[in-house]
């Protein structure tokens, strides 16, 4: 783990800061819904199913990316006239079959000793606002974020700024902190001037030392503590 040290304590509430998550990868292991999802979608089609691999290789981008991976992987034109029917389909499925997501170990106790340190918390998703609310509405985190913004809340999608920036006004801190897991994540708190927290363990597929951050953990349990100690330039 790498990181920077000494910051507010625990007491001094005021001063925790906002920490905006990403959701896939993040703070949950969706690539199994998103497959069983995918696969469904394609099944409907004619289509032969896809491996899980292939499918989490798909995932980061949002669902139109997910559906040109989709349809391009079996030979048709990404933005053909298979593709609002894919999408549409895709999205229907997305709000109601959300087995198979999971949380990542640790992280329903990390979220609730940072809340107890204060920091208010979001989350910036390029997956569609009301999926997204349903996943997490499964998992049983959506108490702890008063803040989610979806693919489709604003115009664009990560890694453009935007949405890490919306959701910064809204819950209103000073400091604010960008945690998520792959390579759209890095770029986007690059874009958005923000310090990025790395999961390692998501859907990354470049080496740590190539992405921007300026911190990394593997398991959410050091997570409040990276957070408490954090050293604001």
């Amino acid at each position: 783990m790498t990181g920077q040290t000494t910051g507010p304590s625990g007491a001094d509430r005021s001063l925790a800061p906002a920490l905006i998550f990403d959701l896939d990868g993040t703070l949950i292991d969706s690539a199994p819904a998103i497959h069983a999802v995918s696969n469904a979608v394609l099944a409907a089609q004619g289509f032969p199913a896809l491996s899980l691999d292939e499918v989490r290789s798909f995932v980061g981008k949002g669902v139109p990316h997910l559906v040109r991976c989709l349809l391009q992987r079996h030979g048709e034109n990404p933005d053909g006239p298979l593709y609002a029917t894919v999408h549409d389909d895709l999205i229907l499925r997305y709000e109601t079959e959300v087995e198979g997501n999971t949380p990542y170990p640790g992280v329903i106790a990390a979220l609730e000793q940072l809340a107890a340190l204060g920091c208010a918390m979001g989350v910036a998703t390029n997956k569609p606002l009301r999926p997204a609310m349903a996943a997490l509405r499964h998992v049983g985190m959506d108490r702890f974020f008063p803040v989610v913004l979806g693919g489709d809340s604003l115009p664009t999608r990560k890694p453009d700024p935007s949405m890490v920036h919306d959701a910064a006004r809204q819950l209103g801190r000073d400091r604010v902190l960008y945690i998520g897991d792959s390579e759209v994540d890095a770029e986007t708190a690059s874009n958005a001037g923000l310090s990025f927290l790395l999961f390692t363990e998501g859907y990354r597929k470049t080496p740590v030392d190539q992405l921007h951050h300026a911190a990394t953990f593997k398991q959410f349990d050091q997570l409040p503590d990276i957070i408490a100690h954090w050293k604001w330039q």
